[in-house]
């Protein structure tokens, strides 16, 4: 008999518990499909992204701009303790570096110093040892004992050039590059299982949810890996949107696969951005390390390793300088998390902790010379052409001196808010309406008056405000061009020609009539000048119409030498757009305050004009010579003329327009003149330095003040600190050349001075011009004396 066996059947809700089951395996395999094919999509699609992006360059190349080297000099003030400075901020490394520097090594003695170039130097490998005794220079000598006149240390790297608009600061580093300091204290901070994961976290993801959800840090902690925040900065935009974290995680995922963990370590600690300094940002450890400690990422210290790596959660909020005590609790941190990791003892963290902030003062804007590097930049253009000089990574060696060229910013920064509470006292009552008014805009340029070297250069007032170069804005030159009229006075005596209506050749104490005149009258050009403040002083010598910077008494000269060869000399000298006016004699012409830094050289360089010029030489980086330039010079003077007129400068400096630089506290010897034409201006320069200042409006307008009250105390203030340099303390008296005789004449009479003579002054003169009679005083008393000078010379009490 057959066994019947029943089933039971299945209950309904057994039926309805499997069909859920079924349909959420279901749902959860389509949307691990979806989520699959989204992948597989994006993926796909930002490979090929990637790719593009990464068929160019990660970091393209830049051409790095170089200063000029310095040049010692026995005699020089210069100590050991100062080179060894200069040479760790130029790359080279002590003897107990851990590894020697490519560029050169150096040991340091109590008074002597050894300099070793390396095979990356700019300079051959010719070592040398200087010697310093009570801080100046008394020996230089090469590796085989032998003296040596001069020796260059390595020129100091000013900047990269910036790409485009974006105003970026970056120095590419690899990765062995970077210290171990440095990497430890970014992956301890940043991302500890940096080279463990593949990309993404998910560790970490889940710890930052837990932290945010119970508040377990003061600040919410971020899940992004070093590998997303690179993806972050290469491909995508800053905003916080779901489908942008999607895009950077498989961009992350990608670049793992693209990349070794080094590689990708490297590229963020090249990308990452750390802050703003004046106007540029700066982006990646290799530039921060210069910018905030002004040295080289290989010699940071543990605690600015630290710092830098704080900086990377919020370069802004921390930056160190605006928030030091902000910057120093992040350093502390990021200390303690390397404990943490093991990377270095408590011990160590403790003493870090303890080191302040050995922060470098002065900006980008300062100490990379942006208007200056704007030239050179126009300059490489114009000479290379269509060269890609930028990517090709070309080293750039100029003219500036970056001691210098921080004065010079300083002395600007300093001083010019003198000149605009001038201004404002000008337009006080626009100020109390509340009617707008402009403040007015800068430019200083300085230069080795012997070789036309530009060594600082300031544009503006503010780079990041005005990118506008006035370094090279064409402006009226004013009086500061008159020295050209006396020039070409004195060119005449040296031919031998005598000037119309003159007894005798041309000389200091030529008497010119200063009286008002009417000049093209009935024609179109009819001019009227006056003399500034409306001061006039009758008939007066030559020295003391340019000390006065008198108006007329210039225009009547120039007429007499004749116009043409006034504007003649002062073309070749640099001022193109001169021409023979009667205006011309007083600087309604312009040219730029750079021509005119080039035009004062004449004076100063024993009547040689020298180009100013800034590239020294373009070079391969490995130091293969492309092109080296070599500035173009000429004789524009006779060397006796050109001191002539100097010493007529000088008498401007020490008793004329421009002696209000006396009382602030120059005192070296000089030469200079104002100058007031709308703009303000002051030309002077000693025998190791030339600098011209010009302050004006953008619009054109008259800026209603003197040059001795707006351009000199720019230059005082730079002067006084330039010439306290070693490389510029050498100043000396300027020496007549042959032919040329300083002659000491009575004040009152302008004849050889004797014992008898109660006030005297000495003048230089072209050999033969100076007066043959010597003034008798005996018997005359003070009365006596002011008639004789008004019956002689119609000048009164004011003498010479």
């Amino acid at each position: 008999m057959a066994l019947k066996v029943r089933f039971a059947k299945p209950a309904a809700g057994h039926h309805l518990r499997s069909r859920i089951v079924w349909g959420l395996l279901a749902a959860v395999g389509c949307v691990v499909l979806l989520g699959i094919c989204v992948f597989t999509f994006f993926y796909i699609k930002y490979t090929s992204i990637v790719d593009e992006r990464l068929k160019q360059p990660i970091f393209a190349s830049t051409a790095q701009i170089f200063a000029a080297p310095r040049e010692v000099r026995p005699g020089q003030k210069f100590t050991v303790q100062l080179m060894a400075k200069e040479l760790r901020e130029a790359g080279y490394s002590g003897d107990g570096a851990a590894q020697p520097s490519l560029l050169g090594t150096f040991s340091q003695g109590a008074q002597q110093i050894t300099v070793r170039p390396g095979p990356q130097s700019y300079h051959a490998p010719d070592s040398a040892t200087i010697h310093v005794s009570d801080g100046v220079v008394d020996a230089i000598r090469d590796e085989h004992g032998q003296a040596l006149s001069s020796y260059e240390l390595e020129p100091l790297l000013i900047t990269g050039l910036s790409e485009g608009t974006q105003r970026t600061k970056r120095r590419v580093l690899t990765y062995d590059e970077i210290p171990p300091n440095l990497a430890h204290a970014v992956i301890a901070i940043e991302d500890r299982r940096f080279f463990e994961h593949s990309g993404i976290d998910y560790l970490r993801i889940l710890g930052a949810m837990r932290n945010d959800i119970f508040h377990l840090h003061h600040y919410t902690e971020g899940a992004s890996t070093l590998t997303q925040q690179l993806a972050r900065g290469f491909f995508l935009t800053p905003e916080r949107t779901y489908s942008r974290k999607m895009r950077e995680a498989v961009i992350s995922i990608i670049l793992e696969h693209r990349f070794d963990k080094k590689q990708i370590f490297a590229m963020y600690a090249n990308e990452i951005p750390l802050g703003q300094i004046g106007s540029f940002s700066i982006d990646g450890f290799g530039e921060a390390s210069q910018d905030y400690f002004g040295k080289d990422v290989a010699q940071l210290d543990l605690a600015e390793c630290a710092l830098l790596a704080g900086l990377i959660q919020s370069p802004s909020r921390l930056n160190p300088f605006h928030h030091p005590e902000r910057a120093i609790e992040r350093r502390n941190l990021v200390l303690d998390s390397m404990v943490e990791t093991g990377a270095i003892s408590k011990d160590q963290a403790e003493t870090a902790k303890r080191e302040p902030l050995h922060l470098v003062p002065g900006s980008v804007d300062e100490s990379e010379a942006p208007y200056f590097v704007d030239l050179v930049h126009d300059q490489l253009t114009q000479r290379l052409g269509d060269r890609d000089f930028n990517r090709e990574g070309l080293r750039i060696y100029t003219s500036l001196d970056p001691e210098l060229q921080r004065l010079a910013s300083e002395a600007v920064d300093s001083t010019i808010h003198m000149v605009d509470a001038k201004v404002d006292k000008l337009h006080a009552r626009d100020k109390k309406l509340g009617k707008p008014y402009v403040y007015p805009q800068v430019a200083l340029i300085a230069l080795d008056p012997r070789t036309g070297q530009v060594l600082a250069l300031v544009g503006g007032r503010n780079y990041g405000a005005s990118q506008v170069n006035h370094a090279v804005a064409h402006r009226p030159t004013g009086s500061i061009f008159k020295p050209f009229v006396y020039a070409t006075a004195f060119q005449t005596a040296v031919e031998g020609t005598m000037l119309p209506e003159q007894t005798s050749l041309f000389s200091p104490v030529t008497m010119l009539d200063d009286s008002q005149a009417t000049y093209g009258e009935g024609t179109p050009y009819e001019y009227s000048p006056r003399n500034f403040g409306g001061e006039y002083y009758g008939v007066i010598t030559a020295r003391y119409a340019l000390m006065r910077s008198d108006n007329n008494a210039t225009i009547k000269l120039a007429i007499m030498v004749g116009l043409d060869r006034v504007a003649a000399l002062a073309r070749s000298a640099g001022v193109k757009s001169a021409q023979a006016t009667p205006s011309m004699a007083i600087g309604s012409y312009d040219a730029t305050p750079l021509d005119m830094a080039g035009a004062y050289t004449v004076f100063s360089n024993s009547g040689v004009h020298i180009d100013p010029w800034m590239l020294a030489s373009v070079r391969t980086p490995t130091g293969d010579i492309i092109d080296d330039y070599t500035p173009a010079t000429r004789q524009v003077l006779d060397p006796r003329v050109a001191y002539l007129t100097t010493n007529m400068m000088e008498a401007v400096m020490n008793g004329g327009t421009a002696a209000g630089v006396r009382g602030m506290g120059f005192t070296a010897p000089a030469a200079g003149k104002t100058g007031t034409d709308h703009d303000a201006w002051f030309a002077g320069y000693t025998s190791s330095l030339l600098c011209i200042v010009w302050v004006g409006n953008d619009d054109y307008t008259d800026i209603k003040i003197e040059g001795a009250d707006a351009a000199a105390p720019i230059w005082a203030a730079f002067m006084k600190k330039a010439i306290l340099l070693p490389q510029y303390s050498d100043t000396n008296e300027f020496t007549p050349p042959d032919g040329v005789s300083l002659i000491t004449l009575d004040k009152n009479t302008n004849l050889l001075a004797d014992g008898a003579c109660p006030d005297d002054y000495t003048a230089a003169f072209l050999d033969g011009t100076a007066p043959s009679e010597t003034c008798d005083h005996k018997g005359l008393g003070a009365e006596d004396h002011r008639n004789m000078l008004q019956k002689i010379f119609g000048i009164g009490k004011n003498g010479n």
